[in-house]
């Protein structure tokens, strides 16, 4: 249950009201957008065997930021600062006994997305642990 406990913890700070006020359209990996062409964040959940034991878990938690081409990175850079607000720092716990610990963020280089040339593309990460009790 570690893997679907810190998806839930994950996807629920964009569920919050706080996050939809944010108008950045949110869409999980493996997900087709239905307008490619505005901006938006794609969260990609990628655990890792480092710290890994039945009841613990770390990773990265890799954010892809789409923004128009053509505009610079300003605005890329700004939901980065923004994803930070809600995340660096920040424990996570959903329901049950576990919690999900953000780190510290870090901002990739940009480039076209190479499927829509239309969109400018940042990846934002940030590592993560999860801590459960059974």
């Amino acid at each position: 249950m570690k893997y679907d406990k810190v998806s839930d913890d994950i996807f629920s700070v964009f569920a919050t009201a706080e996050w939809v006020a944010e108008s950045i359209p949110t869409y999980p990996q493996n997900h087709i957008t239905v307008n490619p062409s505005n901006e938006f964040i794609r969260i990609s959940i990628v655990p890792s065997s480092f710290l890994s034991t039945l009841d613990s878990l770390s990773g990265q938690l890799i954010i892809d930021i789409f923004t128009p081409a053509g505009n610079g990175p300003k605005r890329s850079f700004a939901i980065a600062d923004i994803l930070d607000q809600y995340l660096v720092g920040k424990s996570l716990n959903t329901g049950g006994n576990g919690v999900t610990q953000f780190l510290a963020s870090s901002l990739g280089a940009g480039d076209l997305d190479r499927d829509n040339t239309n969109l400018y593309r940042v990846i934002y990460t940030i590592s993560f642990n999860y801590t459960g009790v059974q």
